[in-house]
């Protein structure tokens, strides 16, 4: 599923009854998760964070931007921050599974709307602009009090709207608040390593030690390190001390752990020492796995671990702790959209197995399959992981390395794929008691009853799918991994080709509710059943060649 994240920012921060009925034609949205609401007294302002799929961010996103030119009037209004509009901004930031493009089209065709039906001013900025005015600040040139006499139109809407002014709609990257401590309060000096890694970089100076200034009059700079970083130095009376604090507003071009790096680097050339560092409001997951992969990395350790160590080698290493504890659940936006994890997965082994030992159907052979499917690339995890790190076998860390990787997300997906034919199954009875007395109920039973048989078809055949795929990765560790491991891969075979064998049997069985043309599907199950048999075969020839030997 694609997520995209909408911060939309309204001018209004003191009227609690305004932002809450605001926020609730969001949260009226079904699909989108509200995250963050955070107003501002002095600012006037309120900045609000929400998640969900494309159409239903679009949607909320009208909804809110048309409630705040209701509820706010720009000719009364005033606070420290700039602003144009009743919603200032709207950007559309890319998450899981979505890309740039995904959020300019959202864009433009929300502010093709705004303009249209609301009447409000739309300009287009950042990746959604069509032109060169692409910057925030261009685009808010002159605020709300200048838009009347702007000799610049709008993208979209009439050139001006009194009550709402006007909203910037763009689309741009995720924008990281991350603060660096030091062991210092001199805010002096923690300025000095902001200006070395932001990408302004620092004012020139003299050799008399004056600014040097360009004919125009402006400072010139030495650029800094990085791209998409702007930051400053500040002293927190709370904690006692000097912070780095920066906004990364491209963390694919700048990566968290790379400028944490550099801060370290810069600090210590002035005498300084990192003591940890903070982030504030969310993060996105990949940020977090990256950091914790480089940090493995530079301990010559494996990746391939489950995604909930990743993270916290990030945490330590990026001693984001020091000021509070982090909590992945709170911070990690894809985590605060998903919620705790949930379902049978959750169980404990024990609790799973009585619970198929009911009478319930649900969880039956499809859901036992999947498990059996996840335990083979555990092992398959498990091997690589253990091969990494064996003395004397360097030259197999490539392939452990990606198998590793591999097997942890397959795992993943197969258990995530437990829950999954349980709820398909389930749909297939609800659609069975739908009622069917009128011509109208049997043709909505009816639709409703192809629709859970085909997804109750194509859930254990995604699942024999990846069985082959374990099957590929048992193989690698067969061949390639520790010898005194080779039992273990053994076991991961086996569990893939029962994985598979269970999974066909599933497929075979629903085949029969399905109407129409099922020629693909049984082709998809036949290559892959076959191909899950083959190699199968191999693995346990492998595993015999070597406990032979």
């Amino acid at each position: 599923m694609k997520l995209i994240e909408c911060v939309p920012n309204f001018s209004e921060g003191r009227d609690r009854a305004v932002i809450d009925a605001i926020t609730a034609r969001i949260k009226a949205v079904s699909g989108v998760a509200l995250l963050d609401v955070d107003p501002g007294e002095a600012t006037n302002r309120t900045v609000v964070t929400f998640v969900g799929g494309p159409a239903a961010v679009e949607e909320a996103a009208f909804a809110a931007i048309a409630a705040a030119g209701e509820l706010i009037d720009m000719t009364t209004h005033t606070g420290e921050h700039p602003r144009m509009g009743a919603t200032d901004v709207c950007p559309f930031v890319p998450m899981d599974g979505a890309t740039m493009k995904d959020c300019v089209e959202i864009a433009r065709r929300l502010g093709a709307r705004v303009g249209t039906e609301l009447g409000i001013p739309v300009y287009l900025y950042e990746h959604a602009a069509h032109g060169g005015r692409r910057s925030l600040a261009h685009v808010r040139s002159g605020e709300y009090e200048g838009l009347a006499g702007r000799e610049d139109g709008p993208d979209f809407g009439p050139t001006h709207n009194a009550r709402s002014g006007a909203t910037a709609i763009g689309a741009r990257e995720f924008l990281i608040a991350y603060n660096v401590n030091l062991n210092t309060s001199d805010r002096r000096l923690a300025h000095q390593v902001a200006s070395a890694v932001r990408t302004l970089g620092t004012a020139q100076r003299d050799e008399a030690g004056k600014i040097v200034k360009d004919e125009d009059g402006k400072t010139v700079f030495t650029p800094g390190r990085f791209q998409e970083v702007k930051g400053l130095g500040w002293y927190i009376e709370e904690y006692d001390r000097a912070q780095v604090s920066l906004n990364l507003t491209d963390h694919h071009a700048s990566p968290v752990h790379e400028v944490f790096d550099a801060c370290r680097e810069e600090a210590t050339n002035r005498g300084m020492r990192v003591t940890g560092s903070e982030l504030v409001g969310l993060v996105p997951l990949d940020a977090m796995l990256l950091a914790g992969d480089h940090y493995l990395a530079a301990q010559g350790a494996t990746t391939g671990i489950p995604e909930a160590e990743r993270i916290r080698a990030a945490i330590v290493s990026l001693g984001l702790d020091e000021l509070g504890p982090f909590e992945p659940a709170q911070k990690i936006v894809e985590y605060r959209y998903r919620g705790s994890p949930e379902g049978l997965r959750t169980k404990s082994l024990a609790d799973f197995a009585d619970q198929v030992s009911t009478s319930s159907p649900a969880p039956g052979g499809g859901s036992v399959a999947a498990l059996v499917g996840a335990l083979s690339a555990a092992l398959s995890a498990m091997i690589a992981a253990v091969t990494f790190g064996t003395t004397g076998m360097e030259d197999a860390r490539p392939a452990m390395e990606s198998t590793g990787s591999q097997a942890q997300a397959l795992k993943d997906w197969f258990l995530e794929a437990v829950d999954r034919d349980a709820d398909a199954f389930n749909e297939v009875m609800s659609a069975i008691r739908m009622p069917h007395e009128t011509s109208e109920d049997t043709s909505a039973r009816d639709a409703a009853m192809t629709a859970a048989n085909l997804r109750a078809t194509l859930v254990p055949l995604q699942v024999l799918e990846h069985c082959a795929d374990a099957l590929e990765l048992a193989l690698v560790v067969a061949e390639r991994g520790n010898p005194n491991t080779v039992s273990d891969a053994g076991v991961a075979g086996t569990c893939a080709v029962a994985a598979a064998k269970g999974a066909s049997l599933n497929v075979r069985i629903n085949l029969e509710g399905l109407d129409g043309d099922t020629a693909e599907i049984v082709e998809r199950h036949d290559t892959a059943l076959a191909r899950a048999r083959k190699l199968g075969k191999a693995v346990a020839g492998a595993v015999d060649a070597a406990l032979a030997g």
